[in-house]
Formats: C-alpha cells, structure tokens, sequence
C-alpha cells in the first residue's frame, strides 16, 4: 500500500491517510473549556490538516 502511495497511486494515499485517521485524530484531540469551565473534547481540525499534509509530504519525498 505505501508502495503505491509513493509510486503516485491516489487511492493507496487516501487508504494510507484513512489507515492513519485514528491516530491524527487522537494527536489533535484537545480539550476546551466553556464559560461555565465545563470541558469540551473536539479534534482540532487545523492540526489534524497539517498532520495530513505532513503525512503526504513524507510519501511523495520518499518517492524521490
């Protein structure tokens, strides 16, 4: 899979960002506090998209 990902396979790099979503989103799990300091567990939706663009930069540089 990360085979073909590096090869320039689109679908094996969104099988690789799918096999990866679970962890992203356990790294960009925050907690957030409301005015009453009542917590709020959300994804933080910007980090998970530099994470990705990371994890799509590492296949493409090992590709050349």
């Amino acid at each position: 899979m990360v085979d073909a990902a590096c090869a320039g396979d689109i679908q094996a790099v969104e099988r690789v960002l799918r096999y990866y979503d679970g962890y992203i989103n356990k790294l960009c799990t925050r907690t957030l506090y409301d005015s009453y300091g009542q917590p709020h567990i959300c994804i933080d939706e910007y980090m998970k998209l530099r994470l990705q663009i990371k994890l799509i930069h590492s296949i493409v540089a090992n590709n050349g």
